[in-house]
């Protein structure tokens, strides 16, 4: 009797989960993600021909592209709108740089009211700290393959 009443069980267990689980459209989400990264990336090369057209160097509109997509993602973030875009968006949101001012940025903002040291200086990177430490160990583990293959080859 106990066997079938936990069967029983299971079952009803399973049909509430499959109620409760959101159901996904592939496509649509990977549509939303291509036009909001898409859009990000268009705005960058848009800010990039702007500063070709005032004559900067590719160096200077690299560097003014970049800093003022993350000025954007950052105020962005700030007002809320960032979190909205990257909710719709997906994966197109977390287009490297503007993902990675938006993951700086939200611990700052969220944990400012605990203070300058104890709130923004210890959270600011809990989201981006992961990044930033495996995309260090992993340069310098693929640095050391490439000096080895260097001496081998």
């Amino acid at each position: 009797m106990d066997r079938v009443q936990q069967m029983k069980q299971e079952q009803q267990y399973e049909k509430y989960v499959k109620q409760k689980t959101p159901k996904h459209n592939v496509w649509a989400n990977m549509f939303k993600a291509f036009l909001s990264g898409g859009t990000i990336c268009f705005l960058g090369q848009v800010i990039y021909h702007y500063c070709e057209f005032r004559e900067l160097s590719r160096d200077d509109c690299s560097g003014w592209t970049s800093l003022t997509l993350v000025l954007i993602s950052v105020l962005l973030t700030g007002t809320g709108i960032y979190p909205k875009l990257a909710k719709w968006g997906g994966a197109g949101a977390l287009v490297p740089i503007t993902g990675f001012a938006n993951s700086v940025a939200a611990p700052a903002i969220e944990y400012k009211k605990e203070g300058q040291v104890f709130g923004i200086g210890c959270k600011i990177f809990t989201i981006a700290g992961p990044v930033i430490l495996y995309g260090i160990f992993t340069s310098w583990v693929l640095g050391l393959i490439y000096w080895i293959w260097g001496m081998v080859a």
